[in-house]
């Protein structure tokens, strides 16, 4: 266990897994914390990529001061034109809300198409120039049975691999949209349109290097990778196989039990995470709110900055586009 103290705070950060994640106790984040306590926090993040928090009493106001104390807050998600009245930095996770907005068959259609905003592995928004720095996730109603999210460190995937792989990698590029390989484009359904309504399409190099710690990260997510560049589609498929293997072995993984008041912080530049795959024969309720810091312009290891191709950076003051 790894103490931190500072003169007001005293907390700890315990590690429970071997490559990511920590469980802080003895801070209460749902009021102000003084400037050595945010740093400690900051380092605990940079150290274990995802940190988190039990038995928190946050509402939607005190989750946004809570995360606007490591950063700038971007609007809730890209493809959200009803976030909470007041609250326009929340995003509300709640397969319900996807029903009533998309239809009943939604959840056919992801499962068919693997498409949505619940469910495979990805990295937030990565489809964004600038995709958020970190996110912040609590619950507020979780069922007593499944729904658990994982994280896996994308940094000890990356150094998981050989060396002649990692020189290969750290020269690729990749194209991100919303759906990844699955564009859900001219199907009819109304999320597809609302995804090619509000276009969101990057460049980002395969091989990310950590603004902060200088560490070299994976960038690549089944959920919004597309393909390769400057490759065949065989090859790019090939890669992009290789690489999905390795981010997702398990020993790079940390799974986490969602009670009410729980709360996830993660490194969204370092990370991936798979949100709960076995609640659909169930009838329960789960609702968890999220809130994500702005993010910079990705780098590889050549110094090149991800590229725009459609859409703007993601930032607080995003419009939704709605027909």
């Amino acid at each position: 266990m790894t103490s931190l103290q500072e003169s007001k705070t005293a907390f700890s950060a315990r590690p429970v897994a071997g490559h990511i994640g920590a469980e802080i106790s003895g801070v209460d984040i749902s009021r102000p914390l003084d400037a050595t306590t945010v740093e400690q926090l900051k380092a605990a993040l940079r150290t274990h990529k995802v940190i988190f928090f039990r038995d928190q009493d946050l509402d939607h106001a005190s989750q946004i001061a809570f995360g606007r104390q490591f950063g700038e807050l971007t609007y809730a998600h890209p493809h959200d034109d009803a976030p909470p009245t007041g609250f326009p930095e929340i995003f509300t996770i709640d397969p319900k809300r996807y029903e009533e907005r998309y239809g009943k068959d939604f959840k056919s259609q992801v499962k068919r198409r693997r498409y949505s905003y619940f469910s495979g592995w990805h990295t937030d928004v990565t489809a964004a120039v600038n995709p958020p720095a970190a996110s912040i996730l609590r619950s507020e109603v979780v069922p007593e049975q499944g729904g658990d999210t994982t994280w896996t460190n994308l940094v000890a995937a990356y150094q998981g691999l050989s060396q002649p792989v990692k020189s290969f990698v750290d020269g690729l590029r990749a194209e991100h949209r919303y759906g990844g390989d699955q564009k859900p484009a001219d199907d009819g359904s109304a999320y597809a349109k609302r995804v090619n309504d509000n276009l969101l399409v990057a460049h980002h190099p395969v091989v990310r290097v950590h603004p902060e710690t200088g560490e070299r990260a994976l960038f690549v997510n089944p959920g919004f990778t597309s393909h390769l560049l400057d490759v065949s589609p065989q090859e790019s498929k090939a890669v992009l196989d290789l690489l999905y293997a390795e981010i997702t072995r398990p020993e790079y993984t940390v799974r986490f039990r969602w009670e009410p008041g729980s709360v996830a912080f993660w490194d969204n530049r370092a990370t991936a995470h798979l949100a709960p795959r076995d609640l659909d024969h169930l009838d329960v309720e789960r609702r968890l709110h999220r809130v994500t810091l702005i993010g910079d312009l990705p780098v590889g290891p050549d110094g090149r900055e991800s590229d725009l191709v459609a859409g703007r950076p993601f930032t607080a003051d995003h419009a939704v586009v709605v027909d």
